[in-house]
């Protein structure tokens, strides 16, 4: 479907994204959100995108003075030369003038003189870009709805003659159930924060209408820092679709791939369960290093751990991790979750799958989950990430750690039915030593091993996957039991 209008861009990483180009020219926008939550920001980004473009630009102030305005674009380190401004101050100095000999009633003449400064001064200007900042003051002027109503489409009739894309800001004060602007306005961006229970501010925009064009619906986290808004757009693996060769990926340990079939299948996602410290990173860290072997670049994301921890342990066991690291084959991301939202993580893999990555690994799935406390969707976000990276040939590990150490083991969530393929770990006890027993319990694309065979993992001989626990029953329950000969025992 060709594009009918001319954009706007908006000078914001990703918004435009989400608007598919930009806002459609020489219309009205608002946006609204509760003070603090960054529409100042975003109108003065949209006005110096313009004003880079070589487009005049006109910010009108009614509840901010201009010196505050100018201390915002300050702390993100911008500069307003070129951005025409017009403040209530100078309104006010006229009001004065005009109202002393009237019989009208001052709010009358408040707002009637108000609107007039304003387009005579737009008129002067000519702006191709306006924000208006803000609504709330017209509102309290006109007192009425009608009123009200009546201006804002005078306004609006105003700019659509002048051919100007104007953005008007509203900062929610008025009446929940009240939809007039929403109604008047070509489109409606609406701007959110909330506070988690432990954590930074989470930011969210969302397009509540926009006429004439198709635009990602939906809710999109967004940040905001120095340098301005910077939106994740909400990510949707059916537009995200790449062929590509279907192969095994190999972790390095024959034993382990003859328990998978032959390896793992590329694009697909694998699940290890197990207690903590029972190797599952280990495990990670060596599909990561035989994936770089092979030349592929690999991503870690790190929640758990801290990253020179990842790679020491790595190295100990002689996968020489640092190595790849250092080359740029393997990449570790160590991620704080209270600070970081599922949008923003999203983001960072599509930057990094677009660098080239083939290999993507989440250590832990607890630590990616709890980055998301509050979201109530969060197993359908963690599926349409996994249904991305796979549609572009993209191998994910995960780890998740359950609860408990020996005996009854559980799950913090139950997340086994969203992978392709699940490992599963136990410790269990024989000859007076803990050990570890490494099973597959599912793999969607392929035969499998049912066995569940011995792992070891030392400095001395690194990763050692051995042969069938056939003498032992109960491995995966709280209380194993052996039934071969006591010299067996001791040799394994």
């Amino acid at each position: 479907m060709p594009d009918l209008y001319q954009r706007a861009r908006t000078g914001i990483a990703g918004l435009d994204d989400v608007l598919g180009g930009g806002l459609p020219r020489d219309h009205i926008y608002l946006v609204e959100g509760d003070p603090g939550v960054g529409k100042t920001t975003l109108a003065l980004q949209f006005l110096l995108e313009g004003v880079r473009s070589g487009e005049k630009a006109l910010y009108i102030t009614l509840s901010e003075t201009a010196e505050e305005v100018r201390l915002i674009a300050a702390s993100h380190g911008w500069s307003l030369d070129g951005l025409a401004m017009f403040e209530l101050s100078a309104i006010e100095a006229q009001m004065r003038v005009d109202a002393e000999n009237t019989v009208f009633h001052p709010s009358d003449v408040e707002l009637t003189e108000t609107t007039r400064a304003v387009l005579s001064y737009i008129s002067t200007v000519n702006p191709q870009r306006v924000v208006f900042d803000s609504l709330s003051e017209l509102r309290l002027l006109a007192q009425s709805h009608l009123r009200y109503r009546r201006e804002v489409l005078n306004l609006k009739t105003y700019f659509s003659r002048a051919r100007a894309t104007v953005i008007m800001l509203d900062d929610r004060t008025s009446d929940p159930n009240d939809m007039q602007l929403q109604s008047i306005a070509h489109g409606v961006l609406s701007l959110q924060q909330h506070p988690p229970e432990y954590g930074g501010d989470r930011r969210r925009i969302r397009v509540v209408k926009m006429r004439g064009i198709p635009f990602q619906t939906g809710f999109h986290d967004f940040d905001l820092e120095t340098g301005g808004l910077r939106v994740y757009p909400r990510l949707v693996a059916a537009d995200h679709k790449k062929p590509f060769k279907s192969d095994v990926v190999k972790s390095g340990l024959d034993a382990l791939d003859a328990m998978l079939g032959g390896g793992l299948d590329r694009g697909t996602s694998t699940l290890i369960m197990g207690p903590t410290g029972i190797g599952k990173s280990v495990l990670v860290a060596k599909y990561a290093v035989a994936a770089a072997m092979r030349g592929e670049k690999v991503a870690i994301f790190a929640f758990d751990e801290l990253r020179q921890i990842t790679i020491s342990r790595a190295d100990s066991l002689g996968l020489e991790m640092s190595k790849y690291v250092d080359d740029g084959s393997i990449t570790i991301q160590q991620i704080d979750p209270a600070e970081m939202g599922p949008g923003q993580f999203s983001a960072r893999i599509q930057t990094l799958v677009g660098e080239g990555v083939k290999m993507i690994a989440i250590d832990s799935l607890n630590g990616y989950l709890l980055s998301m406390p509050a979201e109530r969707f969060m197993f359908i976000q963690l599926h349409e990430l996994l249904a991305y990276l796979g549609q572009l040939g993209i191998t994910t590990l995960m780890n998740m750690a359950q609860a408990g150490i020996v005996g009854t083991i559980q799950s913090p969530v139950e997340v086994s039915y969203i992978a392709d393929c699940v490992m599963l770990l136990r410790y269990f006890e024989a000859a007076g030593r803990v050990r570890k027993a490494i099973s597959v319990v599912k793999k969607r694309t392929g035969q499998h091993e049912d066995t569940i065979r011995e792992l070891s993992i030392d400095g001395r001989r690194g990763v050692v996957i051995g042969e069938p626990l056939e003498r032992f029953r109960g491995v995966l329950a709280p209380t194993p039991e052996f039934h071969g000969e006591g010299r067996e025992l001791d040799r394994r």
